[in-house]
């Protein structure tokens, strides 16, 4: 009774100026050193990712799970659960079994997060392929991971996907039954488009018709033997400082990670109607998006299939959205519309932010401009499944503006010294270490980069050089590659932004981590991953170019 007592004292006075769901304290008290915890109550959920949307179905039967505005779909947690299973028993009619790869290339369209699920209602693994890419990064990834069948419309804007996958699979054009064997990717052997019938192509509609009673007894069957440490999505990294790996990750990560994160968020107590223009391709869109759906039976409004900021505002408006999700460039276009005081857009009421710190003047304009009162910012990475440091809504402008959050439960991290490796003292900087239930299982079929990101004991090194408070909260400096050392000082560009952002003319500034920062270039806008991250390696090239270094 007595220890009681005094947690429960504790947590009022942490509540007072951030959270009225506190966790139990991080840091032993007198501890000195950079190590939090981030214990916890509530246990791990033990189930997958099938199962988790079937407890959602079962509670929330007419409630809307899914509305993709361009496309004209809205689905009930019910009719997205059949949907779901008729394409799972379909898959397995075409002959994909527990295991298999499936590769999801697209935009934001129902088809995406219909086979995201469908896909681990089967025990086949999903690979999210970012739908930018370009012959030779698509050729790599489908055959790094052996994809099997992949998933796409036929084009989208610029991107003539059936195309590109004709280029590097010509067998296609003689694949009668929508089946053949391809010579440069030996595994793929089925394209599934979305949208228009096409020869060599299996259409997305004979995939759901495709399962008989047989198919549906065996994936009920299926069930009982998935287990939730099985390797359900491979996510590649965005390739900001290079060449794309393939986290995977499994059921016990995402479906804990998406719980974990909308309990902070408030999505258990209050309906919630989330404005998601954020790509499904990413783990934000994925997991935080779509698992939260699943986990906490929130409902989703996908604005259009590709990011446009006007039509986000149409979607808070029209469908009275309360929360948004966004990086801090996707929100800053969003305040640049020239009209955007002619929405209607006092629905809302709290935002999830994450990609990069949001500067104080962009936060304050959330709050005015666009009646964003609680902005919750976010710090993870692809093979965190991804969230480690979560804000609470009711944090401060100087912890919202400063850090990325606190520790997430059941989460460990440590700061340690770049060289030694060793603990450092609580607040100082040093790289960003890891160690939790949501740390991937692996690099796909890649045991040296493995090796490199996950030590002996489970830590993953996030090559980020952070500091942490006695509170459990982080503070992001930049990154390991982005340090420059200048008269024996380290010098982060981070830091360089950040004073740069307090100016009232600067909307949003990169420096160039390859150079010492003696030229100052001004950019109309920057090169961007499909995630909205600003691409450094891209940047690069172009200021080289221009600057002609």
């Amino acid at each position: 009774m007595y220890l009681t007592q005094v947690y429960s004292v504790y947590c009022l006075r942490l509540s007072l100026n951030r959270s009225l769901h506190v966790d139990s304290p991080p840091m032993v008290p007198g501890q000195s050193f950079s190590y939090v915890h981030g214990a916890s109550s509530v246990s791990l959920l033990g189930q997958t990712v099938g199962q988790s949307l079937q407890a959602a179905a079962d509670r929330w039967p007419h409630r809307e799970a899914l509305v993709f505005l361009q496309d004209g779909v809205r689905k009930t947690f019910s009719q997205f659960q059949e949907d779901v299973d008729q394409a799972a028993a379909g898959l397995l009619a075409l002959g994909l079994r527990r295991g298999d790869r499936l590769g999801v290339w697209g935009p934001n369209t129902y088809h995406w997060i219909l086979f995201q699920f469908a896909t681990a209602k089967a025990g086949i693994i999903l690979v999210s392929i970012n739908p930018a890419y370009q012959l030779k990064e698509l050729e790599y990834t489908l055959g790094k991971v052996q994809c099997k069948a992949v998933v796409c419309p036929t084009q989208f804007k610029t991107q003539r996907f059936c195309d590109m996958l004709r280029q590097i699979c010509p067998e296609m054009d003689t694949a009668e039954s929508g089946v053949f064997r391809s010579s440069r990717l030996p595994d793929l052997c089925m394209v599934i488009v979305t949208d228009s019938r096409q020869t060599g192509t299996v259409h997305v509609e004979d995939v759901v018709q495709a399962g008989s009673r047989q198919n549906q007894q065996e994936l009920q069957d299926l069930q009982t033997k998935l287990s939730f440490d099985d390797p359900i999505n491979i996510q590649f990294t965005s390739g900001t400082t290079g060449r794309p790996k393939g986290a995977t990750l499994s059921h016990h990560n995402i479906v804990n990670n998406s719980y974990f994160v909308g309990l902070r968020l408030g999505f258990n107590w209050r309906p919630i109607r989330a404005c998601v223009p954020v790509p499904l391709y990413h783990c934000m869109g994925s997991v935080v998006g779509a698992m939260c759906m699943a986990l906490h039976g929130i409902t989703l409004v996908f604005p259009s299939a590709g990011y446009d900021s006007r039509a986000n505002l149409e979607a808070i408006q029209n469908e009275r959205c309360n929360f948004l999700y966004g990086t801090p460039t996707m929100y800053i276009d969003m305040l640049g519309q020239p009209d955007l005081h002619k929405y209607d857009l006092s629905s809302v009421e709290s935002g999830f932010m994450s990609g990069s710190l949001c500067p104080p003047e962009v936060m304050r304009k959330l709050k005015t401009d666009m009646n964003v009162n609680d902005m919750i910012v976010s710090y993870g990475t692809t093979e965190n499944s991804p969230v480690t440091f979560l804000g609470f809504p009711r944090d401060n402008e100087e912890l919202k503006t400063e850090t990325v959050g606190r520790i997430l439960n059941h989460t460990e991290a440590k700061v340690v010294d770049v060289s030694s490796g060793e603990v450092v003292p609580l607040g100082d900087p040093g790289e960003l270490l890891i160690r939790a239930y949501s740390v991937m299982l692996a690099y796909w079929d890649d045991p040296d980069k493995t090796s490199e990101a996950i030590t002996k004991d489970r830590w993953y090194r996030t090559g980020d050089i952070a500091s942490l408070d006695r509170f459990g909260y982080c503070r992001i400096v930049g990154r390991i590659k982005d340090m420059i050392i200048r008269g024996g000082e380290n010098i982060y560009p981070a830091e360089i932004e950040q004073f740069l952002h307090t100016h009232p003319k600067v909307q949003e500034a990169q420096i160039s981590h390859f150079k010492i920062p003696h030229y100052v270039v001004f950019v109309d806008i920057f090169p961007l991953t499909g995630s909205g991250k600003i691409q450094k390696i891209k940047l690069r090239e172009e200021m080289e170019k221009k600057l002609g270094l």
